[in-house]
Order: structure tokens, then C-alpha cells, then sequence
């Protein structure tokens, strides 16, 4: 299917063009991946509304097992898969493989984030599949890339983490860490994920001036390597002395982030506190006077800030047009009005097995972006698949399914 010159085409000869159902109606994706970056990518293809078909083994990814539970059910997996169709395929099988290569033929993209090499054995890799699809868009996610002395090494997030130096360089911000702190957020995954749809939207892009498809590398390391901007050129080019940060201050029920970065925030901070001769100060008069007595600036803001509530502060800053705010709970920070506002939650799931998950950050003006309502359970949309993608008939499934090749 070429959706993208069918799209032109209808364009050119002047009929309208549907774009309700998302900026990516029409696009076929096979979805190769488990866990967490890889079918965070095909979600937001699937919220783009690309009809994403996620090939499972039998025993189904292992996210499906994942807590938080709802009604028996992982809304872990959920919130990563929902929007997607479901297929079980054996692929240690001849015939699951020839039809995973059948349904490749028919795509338009394809995203798998197995180890290097792994799709190769399968006889699923780019070049093979490339020869019957040469305009397959092949999104390939791993820890250290396709290439290199690293390539054949297993990673997950948490050893991204570690090996890319963002442990290290957050832990040297911490005041009293002996030790790397432990981390539960998977910023690694959510990066390549990020950076992988994006790279897709590009070859995309491509593809309709060369008309060819092509493989896309994408390395965790690198993602989070590259967010460390400062570290990254620190570490060339070590500074004289500690980076100042913004800290944590007291208030009388929690803690406060105020970060009055500009000059005029800076103004606007010594007159709420009601330290209006700070402004004149030479301790706090250039960055640098700034840096040397950062410490006598918090103690400044603490002394203001610890009589009030979080709350308290939060308003009177922001009145103030102070960037601050109270630290809050995901679950505080889930109830804020500008959340609700945005739509930036999606309801899914029916009856006591519904629970919220996090729609994309983007609004785009005229194609929507949104969460899919679509739960699949494990292989359930495998007839319905085969029928329409390969053109299989009852008999033919019913022969996979007892040969154990379809789940």
C-alpha cells in the first residue's frame, strides 16, 4: 500500500482530502517490538492513526504481566499498546516467518527492537525485506546501535543509564549522594522512542521525493547521551568551578522550586520576598557575583518561603511572574486544570478495567492526536489480519491455528 501517493493523487485531481481520522490515516505499520521503547514509538504512530498491526509471540509480550493492574489486566501494557491490532506468530517456525515476510511486503513501516541480529536469523531484516518492499521505512531500536563493539550486548534502560553517564552526572548535582541513586523512570526508552518516530517522520518525508524506503539505526546510548548537553561539553572543557543549580527550598508544608533565571525574574523575586534592596546588592549584581554567594541567595529565599504554604508560594510567585512551583506528588500533578484543559489524558478500557493514560504533548490543528480506545488482547485480531492483509480464507487460518503458527 502506498497511502501517502494515493493521498497526493486524490489532492491533485482536486477532491477533498480526509484528515479526521490523524495525519498518519492510511499507514501500515508492523510492529515488532516489546516492552517499553519500542511500543512507545508505535503508539504514537497508532495516536497519528496508523493502522499498527503488533506481531506478538505466543506467550505475548512480557509487558502484558506488567503491574499497575486493572481488572486482571496490565494498563502498563495498555498504555503502551492501546490503538494497535494484535497477531500471535510462532516465528520459530518456516511458515510463521514467510508470513511475517508476507505481511512486510504490505507495510509501509516496520519497527522491531530485538538485539542486532535477531531479525536477521528471522530472514526479517532490512535487505530481505527491502528486495519485495523496496519502500519499507525499517525502524531498528537497540541499547548501543546495529553496528560496533557494543552492538551484540543486551540493555536496558537502567544499563543506558548507567553507561551513557547520565547516573554519574546526576548524582554529582546531589548534595549528599555517596552513591548513584537509584532511578525508576526509563528516560533512556522514552527518548529513543521520541527520537525514532521522528526519524520515521523523516524517511517519510523522503520516501515521497526518492520514492525508496530506508533503516533507521537507533541507539539508546546516543538519545541520552545527547540530552547531556552541559555534561557533554564539561567534560571537554572542565569549568573552574561547580555548576550552580536551582535548589529544592522549604516551605511549611513541603518544598518549592523557585528559578528566577532572568534579570527581571530576579527582580521581581526580591520584591515578593520583600528584600527590595537586593536589587542593588552587589552579591547578587552579575552571574558570576551571583554563583560566588548562591548560597546566601537560597538562604534569602528560604527565610521567605519557609513561613508560607506550598501553595502559598506557588500563587504569589506566579503573580509575580516568578517561574515556581510547589513539588507535587504524579498524582497532585495528574489533577492540575491545565491537564484537564489540554485533554491530556485518554480514558480507556470499560467497566472496572478503566484507568487514564497520557495522550501526546502536541496538539496538532487539524488532524487529531489522541490515545486509540482499542485494547487488544493477546492474538485476537489475527483471522481479521490474515483475511484482509494476505487475502486468507477460513480454512486456510483454521490450518495455522492448529499447526500452532497463528495464536
Amino acid at each position: 500500500m502506498q497511502p501517502h501517493r494515493t493521498r497526493r493523487r486524490a489532492h491533485a485531481a482536486g477532491r477533498s482530502v480526509n484528515t479526521a481520522a490523524g495525519a498518519l490515516a492510511g499507514l501500515q505499520v508492523l510492529d515488532f517490538t516489546i516492552v517499553m521503547a519500542g511500543p512507545m514509538c508505535t503508539r504514537m504512530l497508532a495516536d497519528a492513526g496508523a493502522d499498527v498491526v503488533k506481531v506478538e509471540p505466543p506467550e505475548g509480550d512480557v509487558a502484558r504481566q506488567r503491574a499497575p493492574l486493572r481488572a486482571g489486566s496490565s494498563t502498563y501494557y495498555g498504555s503502551l499498546n492501546c490503538g494497535k491490532r494484535s497477531v500471535v506468530l510462532d516465528l520459530a517456525q518456516d511458515e510463521g516467518r514467510r508470513i511475517a515476510r508476507e505481511l512486510a511486503s504490505q507495510c509501509d513501516v516496520l519497527v522491531e527492537n530485538f538485539r542486532p541480529g535477531v531479525m536477521q536469523r528471522l530472514g526479517l531484516d532490512y535487505a530481505t525485506l527491502a528486495e519485495a518492499n523496496p519502500r519499507l521505512v525499517y525502524a531498528s531500536i537497540s541499547g548501543f546501535g546495529q553496528t560496533g563493539p557494543r552492538a551484540a550486548e543486551p540493555a536496558y534502560a537502567p544499563v543506558i543509564h548507567a553507561a551513557s553517564g547520565y547516573e554519574l552526572a546526576n548524582a554529582s548535582y546531589q548534595l549528599d549522594a555517596s552513591r548513584p541513586l537509584n532511578n525508576g523512570v526509563f528516560l533512556a526508552d522514552v527518548l529513543g522512542a521520541s527520537y525514532a518516530f521522528g526519524a520515521i517522520q523523516l524517511a517519510l518525508y523522503e520516501r515521497e521525493r526518492s520514492g525508496r524506503g530506508q533503516h533507521i539505526d537507533l541507539a539508546l546510548l546516543d538519545s541520552v547521551l545527547g540530552m547531556l548537553v552541559y555534561e557533554v561539553l564539561a567534560a571537554q572543557f572542565p569549568p573552574e568551578r561547580r555548576r550552580q543549580l536551582y535548589e529544592p527550598v522549604r516551605a511549611a508544608d513541603g518544598w518549592v522550586m523557585v528559578a528566577a533565571v532572568t534579570a527581571r525574574n530576579q527582580e521581581a523575586l526580591f520584591d515578593v520576598i520583600g528584600h527590595s534592596e537586593a536589587r542593588q546588592d552587589p552579591r547578587f549584581a552579575t552571574l558570576a557575583a551571583k554563583e560566588e554567594h548562591w548560597s546566601e541567595l537560597l538562604e534569602l529565599i528560604e527565610g521567605w518561603t519557609r513561613r508560607r504554604t506550598g501553595e502559598e508560594c506557588e500563587r504569589m510567585m506566579a503573580a509575580a511572574g516568578v517561574p515556581c512551583s510547589r513539588y507535587r506528588s504524579v498524582a497532585e500533578a495528574m489533577a492540575d486544570p491545565q491537564l484537564a484543559h489540554r485533554g491530556f489524558f485518554a480514558e480507556l478500557g470499560e467497566g472496572e478495567g478503566r484507568f487514564r493514560c497520557a495522550n501526546q504533548p502536541y496538539r496538532l490543528s487539524r488532524t487529531p492526536t489522541h490515545a486509540r480506545a482499542r485494547l487488544a488482547a493477546l492474538g485476537e485480531h489475527g483471522a481479521e489480519v490474515l483475511q484482509e492483509k494476505l487475502g486468507l480464507d477460513a480454512a486456510q487460518i483454521e490450518r495455522l491455528r492448529a499447526a500452532r503458527v497463528l495464536g
